[in-house]
């Protein structure tokens, strides 16, 4: 895992930062009920070799306040989402979406032949967001999350060969 920056119109996505984790963990704690926890983001940042954690912000603005990150994993044919989350402040503006089609994108580049995620069945936002982007639900695991306790929907879709 290498630097690489990837630029989408004013916006970059790059490799994560341990500067970067103070803000990963605020925008984390104010878009989940059961946020991960520091050490978690510590473990894919630096000692997971299947784990990418990547951050998106403007183009230019290093070190400056993120937009949002995601967390994937590539191992073997799948490439999994293990979470994704923007900032409140600029929510409705496409940035999970480019998040989501960025992890996708670097998952089948590097052999990924599909997409793997779950989602509690609350979520209709992100579930919308899944389905727009090809995902179909494949299964539900009962009573999976806590605080609250619900199900966990499972959502897969096939990754386009590049």
């Amino acid at each position: 895992m290498g630097a690489k920056i990837q630029q989408y119109s004013g916006l970059c996505i790059e490799r994560a930062r341990p500067e970067d984790l103070d803000v990963i963990m605020r925008i984390e704690q104010a878009s989940f009920t059961m946020p991960w926890t520091r050490k978690m983001f510590e473990v894919e940042l630096c000692h997971n070799p299947f784990g990418r954690l990547e951050v998106l912000r403007r183009h230019g603005e290093a070190g400056r306040p993120l937009g949002g990150y995601v967390c994937y994993w590539v191992v073997f044919e799948e490439c999994r989402l293990m979470t994704l989350a923007v900032d409140p402040s600029v929510r409705r503006q496409g940035h999970g979406r480019t998040l989501l089609r960025h992890a996708m994108e670097r998952g089948c580049e590097a052999g990924a032949m599909r997409g793997l995620l779950e989602v509690r069945a609350s979520n209709a936002v992100a579930i919308q967001l899944y389905e727009q982007e090809g995902f179909r639900r494949t299964a539900v695991r009962t009573r999976y999350y806590t605080s609250p306790v619900e199900d966990a929907v499972l959502m897969e879709r096939t990754l386009a060969s590049s």
